[in-house]
């Protein structure tokens, strides 16, 4: 009898299909592949079985985490050694995992080559792999391990030698150039410059350098937002095809399209703000089933119409991966003409959005949503203080027309979702924000606490649960997405909060779970004590940080089980792939997430986690110049301030007035030695049991500030604490030992005894 000949399923490649799907693709699961191809059901039996054969004929490589892929395949990312350059100037690199036979990549140019950043023969990245053509190349997400060839710093000269000091603090390398090259190149005492390890480092004292680049001077006015892009890396402008594209853009029309101009929703940003990326509105509910209920529509810009996938735009906001913001400038991810104009809910003009209808219960939870890509027109555009005045009975002429019929709606339908917050509990730990405000010279001219109004927890809220439902969403759709994640606590965590709240008096159980609501408990039950700032700030260095990534493990902070940016695409590449994962799953047009980006979704998240802590390292590091600036001329000043790190080198107390942050060294604290109590968070004076703690207030007297570097040293005022008869005296090991060098004294403070100083004698 003849067998019957089997079906094929229709979509099932061929063998050589598949292995060039992995290819391109890269490491990929079963149900990624057979969803590539369309293949369902009992289909996917006969994929199964194509893969053990090919498996078996050793065309596929080991299987890994994410599945399978060809054999001799680069994993999607890795660890890579930057091991040769050839005769072109082109780096290769070689995975570290894989050994010396691995295969070289070559590490593709970046548009910011010349940035400090740059890698060198030597470094360990951490790199994706791409296939281009019939070749792999990789590109860099960041580096792993700093080149000691390259630094960002002044120059400074004297009558023997011209030297360049790093503007990075940590950093140790002097670089001597030569009189010829200051010559040639018009080196002047002041120039930022970029630097480079040039021949033979003798052994002692500065190493020869060579000049790549000036980049600016340090006395100009906006030198620390300049410092901050070059040692960091970051990309700046665009190229001119992006540029013309962002030209090119067409205002939107109502082709696929829902019309939604009659919605009178408003925009509420800082008053300041250059772009409008979210607008919202409010109103009851007449579903008589949902009697005391709210409809809350918030309405984004529909970056995805114009950034598409594969455009010179989109490359240049995923190397941005996010907007950097610096107090004199901003660093868009996006051009002017889209971030600023058709990206930009711009009061009575028709915008591209994409908005979803939220509905609320009268106790505040969310009973449904629905995503819908539009066309609106905001109504009116104001500030959080126009708003916040306006509820609080001082409209002006912008928010008097709104005030009833608009503002009076959404205050109302937030309080109706603060009743469901409160039950969540959300972590409720308090920080302070400031803003250096500059004139138009660039000087910064204050530095000011940032005022937390009703209005900016109101949006705050109704943006949290627009991601929510577009998390929501796009997994009811089996759809991949990147979620916004915030791990819980690890158990060392946990331990060492236990550990100190033990030496206040305060009791932690070890073995409960971390819990947003047990935390709240803590901060509530200590807010108003002796002890509320430490207890404040140790509870915020018990939290991981919050990254993206394709796995979901929720937002402990936010006590969500699933959470993901939806709200800002303009200034974050996450918020424009989640844009795109809607387009797609509901059918919304042609512009959605393509296979490719699916399948590169951890690589894309691993890479925006980078640009992300690139930027605030960056903005952090201006900030810190600009202070240093402002507080230049009052060296010698007292200030009040509270220590917020306690460390074997010495104390980091912020100023009250600025927000400062600067260094007590241990070398001034007096004339004894100090041991590090990180159990308790505290230095304990060896001899005498004397505490200096985190969290308590002291007065301190400013030493030097370097607006070069944004490092400010101070000299401690204040006493230390009496010994805690009741607290057990630390144990000194090798790395606790702190204290003044031999033969040092505290400026201003009794010097040692004539035998300490002349042999060093230990107290």
């Amino acid at each position: 009898m003849k067998k019957p000949k089997t079906r094929r399923p229709k979509g099932l490649p061929t063998k050589d299909e598949l292995v060039r799907f992995l290819r391109d693709a890269g490491e990929t699961e079963k149900s990624d592949i057979a969803r590539a191809f369309g293949l369902k059901g009992e289909d996917r039996r006969a994929l199964r079985d194509m893969l053990r054969e090919l498996e078996g004929e050793g065309k596929l490589g080991k299987r890994g985490r994410k599945g399978f892929s060809e054999a001799g395949a680069l994993p999607p990312t890795g660890v890579a050694d930057v091991v040769e350059r050839d005769a072109d100037g082109d780096l290769y690199v070689r995975l570290v995992k894989a050994g010396s036979d691995a295969p070289l990549a070559r590490l593709a140019p970046d548009r910011n080559e010349k940035a400090a950043g740059a890698p060198g023969l030597g470094d360990r990245l951490l790199v994706r792999f791409e296939r281009v053509g019939d070749a792999v190349e990789a590109r860099l997400i960041k580096k792993l391990g700093q080149s000691a060839h390259r630094i960002l710093g002044v120059i400074r000269k004297s009558k023997r030698e011209i030297r360049v000091e790093p503007v990075d603090r940590k950093a140790k390398d002097v670089l001597l150039i030569s009189e010829h090259e200051a010559r040639d190149r018009d080196l002047k005492d002041g120039d930022i410059v970029l630097a480079e390890l040039a021949g033979r480092p003798t052994r002692y004292g500065p190493k020869p350098g060579r000049i790549l680049e000036v980049v600016g001077r340090e006395d100009q006015p906006r030198a620390a937002s300049l410092i901050a892009v070059h040692s960091h890396g970051l990309p700046t402008g665009f190229s001119e095809a992006a540029e013309a594209e962002a030209a090119a853009a067409q205002p939107p029309t109502l082709k696929g399209r829902e019309d939604l101009r009659k919605i009178p929703l408003i925009t509420i940003d800082p008053a300041d703000a250059r772009d409008h990326d979210d607008a919202v509105y409010a109103e009851p509910d007449d579903d008589p089933k949902n009697k005391g209920g709210w409809i809350v529509w918030v309405a984004i810009a529909d970056v995805a119409a114009y950034v598409r996938v594969g455009s010179a735009l989109d490359r240049e906001a995923k190397d941005k991966g996010n907007s950097t913001y610096f107090p004199d400038r901003v660093e868009p991810m996006l051009p002017h003409a889209l971030s600023s104009n058709l990206c930009s809910l711009r009061e009575g003009e028709d915008r591209a959005c994409l908005a979803v209808r939220m509905v609320f219960d009268k106790q505040g939870k969310k009973t449904g949503h629905t995503f819908v890509r539009g066309l609106m027109r905001s109504a009116a555009k104001v500030s959080y203080e126009q708003a916040q005045a306006a509820i609080d009975g001082q409209p002006d002429d912008t928010t008097g027309p709104i005030l009833d019929p608009i503002l009076k709606p959404l205050w109302a339908a937030y309080r109706t979702m603060l009743v469901g917050r409160e039950r969540r509990s959300p972590l409720a730990i308090e920080t302070l924000e400031r803003k250096i405000k500059l004139n138009e010279a660039g000087e910064v001219v204050s530095i000011e606490p940032r005022r937390s109004l009703e209005a900016h927890r109101l949006i705050e809220e109704m943006m949290i649960q627009a991601n929510v439902s577009a998390a929501e969403t796009l997994e009811q759709k089996k759809s991949p997405l990147i979620y916004r994640v915030h791990d819980a606590p690890s158990q060392e965590k946990i331990f060492n909060l236990a550990d100190f709240l033990g030496t206040i008096g305060l009791r932690w159980n070890k073995g409960e779970p971390p819990k947003t609501a047990r935390f709240n408990e803590l901060l509530d039950q200590t807010r108003d004590g002796p002890h509320g700032d430490i207890v404040n700030e140790v509870v915020l260095r018990t939290q991981m940080q919050a990254i993206y990534s394709p796995d979901n493990v929720g937002h402990f902070g936010l006590n969500l089980d699933r959470y993901a940016h939806f709200t800002s695409p303009i200034r974050r590449y996450a918020d424009l792939i989640v844009h795109r994962g809607l387009i797609r799953a509901l059918g919304l047009g042609s512009d959605g997430l393509t296979d490719k980006e699916i399948s590169q979704l951890e690589a894309i998240s691993e890479h925006i986690v980078m640009t992300e802590r690139r930027s605030m390292a960056a903005e952090r590091d201006a900030n810190d110049r600009y202070v240093a600036a402002f507080l230049a001329d009052r060296t010698g000043a007292m200030f009040t301030g509270r220590i917020t790190g306690v460390t074997r080198f010495g104390l980091f107390v912020r100023l009250d007035e600025t927000g400062a942050d600067g260094l007590v060294p241990v070398r001034d604290l007096g004339d004894e030695f100090f041991i590090h109590d990180d159990r308790a968070h505290a230095l304990v004076g060896q001899r005498t049991g004397k505490r200096w703690t985190l969290g308590r207030m002291v007065d301190v007297r400013l030493l030097e500030a370097t607006p070069i570097t944004g490092g400010l040293l101070f000299e401690m005022i204040s006493e230390p604490a009496p010994a805690d008869p009741n607290a057990p005296r630390p144990r000194l090991g090798v790395r606790d030992r702190a204290g003044p060098p031999r033969g040092k004294h505290r400026p201003g403070g009794p010097k040692p005894g004539k035998a300490g100083a002349k042999k060093g004698k230990r107290r």
